[in-house]
């Protein structure tokens, strides 16, 4: 029922169309856009900053890439500036690819984090593939190296999209998505930062990753076991139309993707989302999964956003890109500060994914305890209790729960928990998927660009 426990978390609990323009190749000149609007809780520190646009990418520092336009400008290979031999553990091969880079202006968060998770959409036809990574600046003026936050493709063919376990420099460390400063007591801080895209194809093939968004949110979450309570607010009373579908009719199902089923949370609440949205894959994209299943959309999901190095389905970003691979849609990993946030983005018509782990006793109706689970937020009822798409359920018609207020938003915000056993465990800190479409309606940009995301 649940993914694989989040080394993050347990560490935690311890401490396109368009004119395409050439990029120079030489440092840019200006630096990083200013900070969208603030968040409505003063006292988050949490902050998502991403470059979209075509000036946001012709800020970067680009080899090899080019600036297109149109409705998602991105950046796109346009004269790749050499090849390099890629050797891929998952699949066994090694092969010789072209490549060409953008690295960002360097990123100044108004509140200096101990963590930082990287998100990215993109489009990589067969052939192609892109690499993320990220390299922080600490508050004592020293450089992290440049850690690997992703190996990416939307197919499985050409190479296996990966994590990389085992980056680390004695202050910082990757936990499969996460950047982490390993001793967040020392002071020491992620004062800025800067993203890295190494975008790939086959020598002499004329294709290229597209990539239309490139972001991080940062963050320094207090530890704590509790969160203040919230009041019901703009969306007491709102349910939004999310199809239901259970992970748990799935098991036994396709066991080489994290053991099947059991543990598709996080593969069948995008699934559910990307539905929403009037997206779908299709018959086609569909074609490989056994016809006696039901639900093969869950299946693909499951096989689309699977991490090999980290062996399940619950790597946050690679959820969030897979989101992205739909037409017009986008995908990002944030944190929430508050359930008050969340009711703006149900108000606005947009549900999210939550991740949050607990014992069975502390959120009443569940039926089991988790080390790590993720579920929708499609709703809230009159008297403001969370009415959530549950994929660990024993069918789809079992899916949609309502959860009380209070326990939800406690097990899902805080950073500390104890366990059945009384052991301290790690919390997300209210970390979520949100995917939205690429041009929202105006209450849902409304809602997205209080929270920095649009």
């Amino acid at each position: 029922m649940t993914s694989t426990p989040r080394r993050t978390v347990l560490a935690a609990a311890v401490a396109a169309v368009g004119t395409a323009t050439a990029l120079s190749a030489t440092p840019a000149l200006a630096a990083g856009r200013p900070g969208r609007p603030g968040r409505p809780h003063a006292d988050s520190t949490i902050e998502y900053h991403a470059w979209t646009t075509a000036a946001d990418w012709r800020r970067g520092t680009g080899d090899g890439v080019s600036v297109v336009g149109g409705a998602r400008p991105g950046v796109v290979i346009a004269e790749p500036v050499g090849t390099l031999e890629y050797a891929d553990p998952h699949l066994g091969t090694t092969r010789t690819w072209e490549y060409a880079t953008w690295v960002s202006p360097a990123h100044t968060p108004t509140t200096p984090g101990s963590e930082l998770i990287a998100s990215w959409n993109t489009d990589t036809p067969a052939g192609t593939w892109i690499r993320v990574e990220a390299r922080a600046t600490y508050s004592d003026g020293t450089e992290s190296p440049w850690y690997t936050l992703g190996v990416w493709a939307s197919g499985d063919e050409d190479v296996r999209r990966a994590s990389l376990d085992g980056q680390e420099d004695g202050k910082s460390t990757v936990w499969t998505d996460t950047l982490a400063i390993d001793d967040a007591d020392s002071g020491l801080r992620l004062a800025s930062y800067r993203l890295r895209l190494t975008l790939h194809r086959a020598p002499g093939s004329d294709a290229t990753p597209t990539v239309w968004r490139a972001g991080a949110m940062t963050s320094d979450v207090p530890n704590r076991f509790e969160v203040p309570a919230s009041t019901p607010g703009v969306a007491a009373g709102i349910e939004l139309t999310v199809p239901p579908y259970s992970q748990n009719v799935h098991i036994g199902r396709y066991p080489e993707y994290n053991n099947g089923g059991q543990a598709w949370c996080s593969p069948t609440s995008s699934q559910m989302i990307i539905e929403s949205w009037g997206r779908a894959p299709t018959p086609e994209d569909l074609a490989w999964v056994n016809p006696d299943y039901d639900d093969p959309q869950v299946c693909h999901a499951a096989r689309f956003t699977y991490d090999y190095e980290y062996g399940g389905c619950g790597n946050w970003p690679f959820n969030a890109a897979y989101a992205a691979t739909y037409p017009d849609l986008e995908g990002v990993v944030t944190r929430i500060a508050s359930l008050d946030e969340a009711e703006e983005l149900i108000a606005a018509g947009i549900p999210l994914i939550t991740s949050q782990s607990f014992y069975e006793a502390e959120l009443d109706g569940a039926g089991y305890g988790t080390a790590g689970h993720l579920m929708t937020v499609v709703g809230f009822t009159d008297d403001g209790d969370v009415i959530a798409n549950d994929p660990a359920s024993s069918s789809n018609a079992a899916v949609r729960r309502v959860y009380r207020r209070r326990q939800f938003e406690n097990i899902w915000l805080r950073t500390q928990r104890y366990d059945e056993a009384g052991q301290v465990r790690g919390g997300t800190g209210g970390v979520c998927y949100l995917y939205f479409p690429a041009n929202p309606a105006p209450a849902q940009r409304r809602a997205l660009r209080r929270l920095g995301l649009c």
